[in-house]
Parts: structure tokens; sequence; C-alpha cells
């Protein structure tokens, strides 16, 4: 009788092998985010927080959020460079949380690939261990899932969802806001981790650009730019509620500044940011200009410099911002509150950048 040779997960395509050489590689990053609350290692079913650290809050409330950093994935695939996608990652997560007054507790993440290169996922894991270092966080688990078929051998996507904590009568939000506050910009540290969709097009596909080449205006290559991890807000907006009588925060994300600013702003009120007050980066100015983008059109899709936003009462101005200004945030008064107009849509950007 011949021997047959049956199916198996391997000639499907998925190496079992590989994914417990990554879970190898990675608990060191791992173990550097670790937090007194977590109770055991990477590897099992479930990550594990003592909650009975959170008997010393009156009511705690836990607040939650989910995200991914969309098609920046595409440019740290082109390039090879994997160990700052999960910097962008823990801000897209955490910097949410945080804006309600939360302090990050805990992180999972998920990272699904067309085949596991253990060195590469460890890279991955290493951005997002770092991230949650930034953010104060523990990152207490996470997923590796290999999609042989779905997923090119070199294609990859990350997601991750966290936890964080805020006393009840901490919760920060558009009830605080008054009239007369100060609306304070909290510099970007470049593209962040949305529009890639839009910069992508303009830049690689339109224009041609390679992500070798050196720009001018940028000081360094195309790829160096637009591979920028996301800044980390989680610490300074926490060290900032200590220090100032903040009433909200705003993380600028999709859908950019206004729209992002709008969601804070009680029905009553609205806020004006004037432009003048910074100029955005360089490229900012090479995406609207090669892709010919209206200046709308850039705003309702990049961050345009500003990647955190908080609202203040006017005698917490000055103490803000040297707060932010000792934690090395680049920070500015942007605008203000003022009553909603008839037109008013909660919030509006006016005047012109300045040059």
């Amino acid at each position: 009788m011949s021997e047959t040779t049956g199916a198996s997960y391997a000639a499907a395509g998925v190496d079992i092998e590989a994914g417990d050489r990554a879970v190898e590689l990675m608990k060191e990053w791992v173990k550097k985010t670790r937090r007194p609350e977590v109770l055991g290692g990477i590897g099992g079913f479930a990550g594990l927080f003592d909650a009975s650290a959170l008997k010393r809050y009156e009511r705690p409330l836990l607040a939650s959020a989910t995200d991914g950093v969309g098609t920046k994935v595409d440019i740290a695939r082109r390039l090879g460079v994997y160990d700052t996608i999960g910097h962008d990652l823990v801000a897209m997560v955490m910097d949410d949380i945080v804006v309600c007054g939360a302090e990050p507790l805990f992180m999972t993440d998920y990272i699904c690939v067309g085949k596991v290169h253990p060195e590469r996922v460890a890279a991955i894991v290493k951005g997002i261990a770092e991230g949650c270092v930034l953010a104060g966080c523990a990152l207490v688990g996470g997923e590796t899932a290999e999609h042989p078929g779905l997923l090119g051998a070199d294609d990859f996507d990350v997601a991750g969802a966290g936890t964080g904590v805020v006393e009840a009568d901490r919760l920060l939000g558009s009830d605080r806001i008054r009239k007369g506050d100060t609306v304070i910009a909290m510099a970007a540290s470049g593209l962040h981790s949305n529009g890639y969709s839009l910069v992508r097009h303009v830049l690689l596909n339109t224009a041609g650009l390679a992500l070798e080449s050196e720009v001018a205006e940028l000081g360094r290559t195309l790829g160096e730019e637009l591979l920028e991890p996301t800044k980390i807000y989680s610490l300074d907006c926490l060290a900032l509620t200590r220090t100032a009588d903040v009433h909200a925060f705003s993380h600028i994300t999709g859908g950019g500044l206004a729209a992002n600013l709008a969601r804070v702003i009680p029905d009553d009120l609205h806020a004006v940011v004037d432009r003048t007050t910074w100029t955005p980066g360089a490229i900012f100015d090479l995406v609207g200009r090669t892709g010919n983008v209206e200046r709308l059109e850039l705003e309702k899709t990049l961050n345009m410099g500003v990647g955190m936003m908080a609202i203040v009462p006017e005698e917490s101005t000055e103490v803000a911002l040297a707060t932010l200004a000792d934690r090395g945030v680049e920070a500015w008064v942007a605008g203000e509150i003022t009553e909603r107009g008839d037109k008013d849509s909660g919030a509006e950007l006016v005047g012109d950048y300045a040059s």
C-alpha cells in the first residue's frame, strides 16, 4: 500500500513554530511595560490586571478604546522598518483614553500577517511596548494571526485595545467647558497616523516620489518623514490635569482639527481656532501643493501640525503652558470658546496660517 500525505496546517501556509519563536523574541520587550498590578506574563489565554488597585478610587470609571494605524502600515512594509509603527498604535488608542482624563492602565494588541517572520513580529511588538512605556500603561497580551492566501507574505496590519481609569468627579468633557475658556494646541510630530490614503495617493501613486528620495524642505527622506511616529501625549495630559484646571481635551485624528475639537464642545458654545498662531510643518504644504489639494480638504483629512488640544479656563492658561513647556511639549494659545451662533458648527478655523 502506498503512503499518502494528507493536508496540514503548515502546507496551508501557517507556521506554528515561527509563531512560537516570535512570542519568545517579544517577551523581553513586553516585560519593560510591566506595572505592579499586572499578574503573570505573556503566553496565557488572558492578561491579568489586579483590579484591587482601583480601591483607592471613590467611584472609578473605566475608559476603553480601540484603534489601528490605517494605511501607514504600507509605508513600514515598503521601507522594511517595523519597530516604530507600534508607537502609532499606542498613541491612537491611549491618547483617545486620556481625553476624558483617564489614566492608561493596560493594552492588548492584534497583529495580522500574511506570513510570520519572527523577527519582524518581534520588532512590531517592541514598538508597541516602547509606546506603552511612554503612555504609562502595561502591555498585558495580544494575538499574532497568520492569514496566508488573504494577505501577501510581507503584508500585515495592527490593531489594539486599551483600558484606563478616571475618578468620576474628575471626568473631563463638554459639560465643564465655559465661554471664555482658552484653547491650547499641542504640536504634532508630523502626520501622525491619519490621512495616509490621501498622502500615499498624492505623493507615491500620482507624483511617483520614491520613499528613499531626499526632500529638501523636509530635511530628510520622504520615507523617514512619513514613518515619523505619532507623538504620545498621555502622560503630558495627565500632568496637565494635576497642575491646571483642565476642562477638556481633544485628540486630533481622522477628520481633522475642527471636527475632532467639535466633538467636545457643548451645543451652546463654539470653539474659534486662529490659524495665524502656528505654521503647519513642511509635509502638509508638500501634500497640498503636489496634489493641488484645497486647504479645506487638507484640514478635513490631516492634523495640520496639531496633535492634541486642551481647553482650560483663562486663569489656568499660563500654568498650563508652563507645565507643557517643562515637559518638552511645544504648545501655544490657539483660540477661545465663544457663544454659538445660528450658523456655527461647534468649531471653526479662522485666518491664514503663519508663514
